[in-house]
């Protein structure tokens, strides 16, 4: 696979400044590690069959239109970007809650402390050491305690919401399209349109689901034409997105965010 920069905003990736890795949790139970050095991929079982990460890539249309002009050149600039699925729906779910309304910095750190603390441990070699998100199963069983000790009292409610909604209805989740998906996590309490939104665009790198209008893909926009007149408000911005990026929103939505990822790093 041949691609330009590798997308690395899920708080799972880690580097140690020559290469990117990540714990891979497969809604099969199937556990494994990814590792990205230049262009090369390589994934090890840990636990299950051998895993079959889901690298997709991205790149600018060829011919933007009119519209999309402001945005385009600073995006294209990027080259082909490779982005990889999370293979776990509970853990694209859980990740999201965790990453909502707070900054991007903070709740990188909050999902490693929780992984940390409650998730398996992983140990490739006597050196390095990661650990899973922990299961649904898990959540569970923390006390109260256990939450309020790694800072994340805010986001236990709808963490043990989520994880008793997903060992129920999981198995029918998974069969659903990822549109109408978005729309019945948000029967969940606690999850709302951005949750859902944000998780099953992780899960299945389908960016016309991601809630677009949200600080993180204003933010950059403005970065990369800080000319364009922007609207300050979010439904107006997203209806100048929608117009701007017309068929391509998937696409501009997601290289927006990786411009982001490679401007401020996320490692």
């Amino acid at each position: 696979m041949s691609f330009d920069f590798l997308m690395t905003d899920h708080p799972a990736w880690r580097s140690d400044g020559l290469r990117q890795s990540r714990v891979l949790s497969f809604t099969t139970g199937t556990v494994g590690l990814i590792t990205v050095q230049g262009t090369k991929v390589s994934t090890v079982c840990v636990r299950g069959e051998q895993p079959l990460p889901h690298l997709d890539v991205f790149s600018a249309p060829g011919t933007p239109h009119r519209q999309a002009t402001a945005i385009h050149a600073p995006l294209a600039a990027i080259g082909t970007v490779a982005r990889l699925r999370n293979p776990g729906l509970w853990e694209a779910l859980a990740t999201a809650i965790i990453r909502q309304v707070i900054r991007a910095g903070q709740a990188r750190k909050l999902y490693r402390d929780f992984c940390r603390r409650f998730g398996e441990v992983i140990a490739p070699s006597d050196e390095t050491d990661f650990h899973t998100f922990p299961s649904a199963e898990r959540v569970l069983t923390l006390s109260d305690d256990d939450f309020t000790e790694c800072g994340m009292a805010f986001k236990r409610r709808p963490l043990r919401n989520a994880a008793t909604a997903f060992l129920a209805h999981g198995g029918s989740w998974l069969e659903l399209s990822p549109s109408v998906l978005v729309k019945e996590l948000q029967n969940v309490s606690g999850i709302g349109p951005w949750s859902a939104g944000a998780a099953v665009a992780d899960w299945s790198n389908d960016w016309t689901l991601y809630p677009y209008a949200d600080l993180a893909v204003r933010t950059w926009a403005r970065h990369a034409s800080p000319h364009q007149p922007w609207p300050a408000d979010e439904p107006a911005f997203a209806r100048e997105w929608r117009r701007m990026t017309g068929d391509h929103l998937a696409t501009y939505t997601l290289l927006t965010l990786a411009y982001g990822n490679q401007h401020a790093g996320a490692l």
